[in-house]
């Protein structure tokens, strides 16, 4: 299963293959003191690390390794 990502250098979309992708998390305190997370996809294509927010549940969907 390849996951599609923009690939902003050559300006494109790029298929990156799922053994080269690993889920990640990035959780921020707002100002009110509620903990935001954003779930992201997080590839390697070509030397480069490419990023794609998804939603929860395609995070908990996908079956890479967390990063």
């Amino acid at each position: 299963m390849s996951v599609k990502f923009y690939d902003v250098k050559t300006r494109q979309s790029v298929e990156v293959e799922e053994a080269n992708i690993t889920k990640t998390k990035y959780e921020r305190t707002t100002k009110e003191g509620k903990v935001q997370v954003r779930y992201a996809l997080r590839g390697k294509f070509e030397g480069r690390n490419l990023t794609k927010f998804v939603g929860q549940a395609d995070w908990d969907a996908f079956d890479g390794k967390v990063e």
